[in-house]
């Protein structure tokens, strides 16, 4: 089943990937990602996911923690945490195809509704384990649907569903399960962390960010640290930096637009923080960034 669905996936992404290597699919948050060579570090704030690994390898890390990991593994992450990415191994003639699905918290509230009491694990924002026969099953059968878009409309939806039950019964099961417990610590860090992503460039209090999570001043700080690893100034000031990097790359804006763009009232200021997360001062790593993307 696993080289079926890597040749599913693979042919899918030859033909529609972009030039950063996104192929993406009518399917409700899924993507297949596709790269040709060894990729330079990605820094992310990213949101509850699982990806599957079916040819070649990668490198995340949060935090302290790092994982390698390749193919017939997948990693998830189960909350809104920053983390530093690299495909480790990919070539022209073998490249790197992973499938990356957005979890959906509606989905996997109602499935935690029928399914009932599971194991409930919250320690581990990010884990990598070897695939399970019957989730790469059900996102065969998913995948084999992108050329028929009559039969995708219809049946799509219920093949997504079984993917997250799938997800939600296996050994991720207790990770997962806390997207759809209503009142969940996750679930309310959650709420704080949508405010931030949507007010990353103003100055937002630690008090409105606890109320929108509906906890105390100091459960908030706790619960907030444990969730997603950093504080919320932490948290905020990582989303900026991300932000202002990808304005940079992407965009061509100058150093000083980014900065003030995404909130910092000081160009050195911004050029310390940037220098202290991404290892060089913006300008250098900008340009060896391009470089590499030249390079390649």
């Amino acid at each position: 089943m696993t080289d079926q669905l890597l040749d599913c996936a693979g042919r899918y992404a030859d033909a529609h990937a972009d030039r950063t290597g996104v192929a993406t699919t009518p399917i409700d948050g899924l993507v297949i990602l596709r790269e040709t060579a060894p990729s330079m570090l990605q820094y992310a704030v990213s949101k509850p996911l699982v990806a599957l690994v079916l040819q070649g390898r990668k490198r995340v890390t949060m935090g302290n923690q790092t994982f390698d990991f390749g193919a017939g593994e997948s990693l998830l992450i189960t909350t809104d945490v920053p983390t530093v990415s690299q495909i480790t191994k990919a070539s022209r003639v073998l490249p790197h195809y992973s499938l990356v699905l957005g979890l959906d918290p509606i989905t996997i509230a109602g499935l935690v509704g029928e399914i009932g009491l599971v194991p409930f694990e919250a320690d581990r924002p990010v884990r990598v384990d070897p695939t399970e026969a019957e989730v790469a099953d059900a996102a065969f059968r998913l995948l084999r649907l992108l050329d028929r878009p009559r039969a995708l409309a219809v049946l799509g939806p219920q093949l997504s569903r079984e993917l997250h039950y799938w997800l939600l019964s296996g050994r991720h099961g207790g990770a997962i399960r806390t997207l759809g417990v209503t009142g969940s610590h996750a679930q309310r860090v959650a709420r704080a962390v949508t405010m931030l992503r949507a007010r990353y460039a103003e100055p937002v209090k630690v008090e409105t960010l606890a109320e929108a999570a509906g906890m105390s001043l100091s459960a908030f700080h706790v619960h907030f640290r444990s969730i997603t690893s950093l504080s919320p100034l932490q948290f905020q000031k990582q989303l900026r930096l991300i932000e202002a990097r990808r304005r940079m790359l992407a965009l061509g804006e100058a150093i000083s637009d980014a900065a003030y763009g995404v909130g910092y009232e000081s160009v050195p200021q911004f050029t310390r923080e940037y220098g202290r997360m991404f290892g060089l001062p913006p300008a250098r790593d900008v340009r060896q960034a391009r470089t590499q993307v030249n390079a390649a």
